[in-house]
């Protein structure tokens, strides 16, 4: 069995923010000539993981935030640690890094590896500016407004303020614009790929390690199997915990959404088209774009083929961007299903 499962999801996004960076992250398409907006690997990663431990309704690992004091009395931030145990859900499908100064360096390296979420076709997504309001001009007498003289502390009387608005032919608004806010929509695409190998289980390679000693030790006295894969000798989150996982595992994949703290403008993302293959080349076959005029108005349409070789499962919202007539109101659910029956059946256990 091919130790790999690759997953292509095309969303689409309607009037959103989901990476702030000058108000939309973007990066500028050469051969387009267009800025394409997009979402990092990383926040990708943070909004499957947040919505697997929501399935199964438990915490994410508490981080420990460092910090130092100079001698000029100055906080300096350092490195924040993880707590480097696979006993929590998204430590052992996130990975971890501690490099202590008093101890040795931690690494697990995720067995979800995840693209940054980006435009199916840069002709298909795109980002524009809008104007903003800050209104409380309804209620002028119940929302004060503060008056400096610049270079003083001093607020002036209400009085003072009526006085130099008579004056100078002046009113004070109870509202601020806020210009040129970037704002994305389109077709996104995002891939992953699960390394079955490495999914539930952690090495106990001390050249290299993923673990303490005293770590390794706790996790045998709680049930976790000794085992070996190709990377070596290693630890197998039990069965019982694995078939506990995995349905919460598979949710998390395919129902995620941007829900870190720096998306705002809430938009559904919602979910048009899953492929499942353990074949990577079938992925972007199965979920792509065809440009079909290349002229001065270039223009791309996108494609759902589910004769490229990958498993394709489509949502009813697809219909309104592609053509297709395969949609379903379960397809979601049965992607579900499938990315369940492809984890189980891996043998974790006996690898080699």
């Amino acid at each position: 069995m091919n130790p790999y499962i690759y997953l292509r999801a095309l969303k689409h996004a309607d009037h959103t923010v989901f990476c702030v960076s000058d108000g939309q992250k973007s990066y500028y398409d050469a051969q387009f000539n267009k800025s394409v907006p997009f979402s990092s690997g990383q926040q990708v990663k943070r909004s499957i993981l947040q919505t697997i431990v929501d399935e199964l309704n438990v915490p994410m690992a508490p981080i420990t935030f460092n910090y130092n004091i100079s001698a000029k009395k100055e906080l300096e931030n350092k490195e924040p640690w993880s707590p480097c145990d696979p006993t929590y859900v998204d430590q052992l499908l996130g990975g971890w890094m501690k490099a202590a100064g008093d101890g040795p360096t931690l690494k697990r390296r995720s067995p979800l590896s995840i693209s940054a979420m980006k435009a199916l076709h840069p002709l298909l997504a795109g980002t524009y500016k809008e104007n903003l309001t800050f209104d409380r001009s309804d209620r002028p007498d119940y929302h004060p407004v503060n008056v400096r003289l610049t270079g003083s502390d001093r607020l002036l009387s209400e009085e003072e303020i009526e006085t130099f608005l008579y004056e100078n032919n002046r009113t004070l608004s109870r509202r601020n614009w806020i210009p040129d806010n970037k704002r994305a929509s389109g077709l996104f695409v995002s891939d992953i790929a699960i390394d079955l190998r490495t999914l539930f289980c952690v090495s106990v390679n001390q050249h290299e390690p993923e673990l303490t000693k005293e770590k390794i030790e706790e996790l045998k006295s709680n049930g976790w199997i000794e085992s070996e894969n190709v990377f070596g000798k290693c630890l197998v989150l039990p069965k019982t915990e694995r078939d506990r996982i995995i349905p919460a595992l598979a949710h998390g994949l395919i129902n995620w959404r941007i829900t870190s703290n720096q998306a705002r403008t809430f938009s559904l993302m919602e979910t048009l088209a899953v492929a499942i293959s353990d074949n990577a080349n079938t992925i972007p076959a199965a979920i792509r774009a065809k440009l079909i005029d290349n002229g001065e108005n270039p223009k791309a349409k996108p494609i759902i083929d589910e004769t490229a070789g990958a498993k394709v499962f489509v949502t009813l919202p697809c219909a309104a961007y592609v053509q297709t007539e395969s949609e379903s109101s379960d397809a979601l659910k049965q992607a579900e299903n499938r990315l369940i029956e492809l984890m189980s059946a891996f043998d974790y256990e006996k690898q080699v």
